[in-house]
């Protein structure tokens, strides 16, 4: 185990710089399988920004740009640049204004935004197409162009800091956006008053706290979400589960959560979690994606950029190294007081 205090800047560095070994040549950074897809590649870009790796970064939006289908979207898995899996993701395309915003607010560089905008514009476009009569977005459209026939929570809580970073994006720009903030608030909306939106996937950890990470509850109602299931997932002195029904910690999750407690406020709680994940730093800066406690090894036997993004994040956050280090707090700065349970609302359900 390697201790890491967040405002350790040359940890921080050595983090990335394990993100940039594995970036490929044409600017895709892999999962440890080979593949890219849109939403990981940019957090590993948003990661790489905080330790002000440029080039990289900027070879990284170079390949999104490339990418990018006359639809708006990003194939599923690219592997040796090319399609594995066709169907776009809602919260892949969604990413993407996450990423440029944080990518303005770190470097000041209004150009290489507005270089992005037609990028962003195109990929929100696409998720607002997905998006049903009661506010929920669905997960995919096929390669045939048929939108699913479902909506995952984590998905849209993600897909709701995109929309929010998009207007914020458009505003700055001088091109305002006004569908996708009506879009976002229809979303949050469905987020925190809904449940019965989205399919069943409460046995992964990440439905327990996006909702929060992604800005769409916050307040006592986001208090509330995580006391509910906070010993069902946490693992005292390891970290958090991917799953509920797996005695397995992951560190991109944990750091997640990490990310959520501090947009919460919650910054003691977010620094003892931080400590508790480091079990899963290899020496050489990256990290493992998880560790069996039962059987006490490595699983899956391999260390991955998306897990060393999401570390870099969370000091960020913790430590205050960039502009950008609020992003994930900011994201909440719309929620009112919502209702956290269904509202007597009637809204017809209607797919795209």
């Amino acid at each position: 185990m390697t201790s890491w205090d967040p405002t350790d800047w040359n940890q921080v560095i050595r983090t990335a710089q394990s993100i940039a070994a594995v970036q490929e040549r044409d600017g895709g950074v892999p999962w440890p399988d080979g593949h890219v897809d849109a939403w990981n590649h940019i957090e590993c870009l948003m990661a790489m920004s905080v330790a002000g790796l440029a080039g990289p970064v900027r070879r990284g939006y170079d390949w999104l740009v490339r990418t990018q289908r006359a639809d708006g979207s990003w194939p599923m898995k690219l592997a040796g640049g090319r399609a594995v899996e066709q169907g776009g993701e809602s919260n892949h395309a969604a990413y993407v204004a996450v990423g440029v915003w944080h990518e303005l607010l770190v470097t000041g560089d209004e150009g290489f935004a507005r270089e992005m905008w037609p990028v962003v514009r195109s990929a929100l476009d696409f998720v607002v197409g997905l998006q049903t009569t009661r506010g929920e977005i669905v997960w995919e459209r096929a390669a045939d162009g048929s939108p699913a026939r479902y909506a995952l929570l984590t998905g849209c809580s993600s897909i709701y800091q995109g929309l929010r970073s998009g207007v914020l994006l458009g505003e700055r720009l001088g091109d305002p956006q006004p569908d996708w903030e009506l879009a976002a608030d229809e979303l949050g909306h469905v987020l925190a008053a809904h449940p019965e939106a989205f399919a069943d996937k409460s046995r992964f950890s990440m439905d327990w706290y996006y909702p929060i990470l992604g800005g769409a509850v916050r307040g006592p109602a986001a208090q509330a979400r995580l006391a509910e299931e906070w010993d069902t997932f946490v693992e005292p002195g390891l970290g958090i589960r991917c799953v509920s029904d797996q005695p397995w910690v992951t560190g991109a999750e944990s750091c997640e959560l990490v990310l959520a407690l501090e947009a919460m406020g919650e910054r003691d709680r977010a620094l003892r979690l931080f400590a508790d994940m480091q079990h899963l730093r290899h020496e050489d800066g990256s990290y493992w994606t998880g560790w069996q406690f039962v059987n006490e090894r490595w699983f899956p036997h391999e260390r991955s950029a998306y897990t060393a993004a999401a570390v870099v994040l969370a000091a960020d956050a913790l430590a205050g190294h960039t502009a950008a280090a609020g992003i994930f707090r900011d994201a909440g700065r719309y929620v009112t007081d919502r209702p956290t349970a269904a509202c007597g609302c009637s809204h017809a359900r209607s797919l795209t």
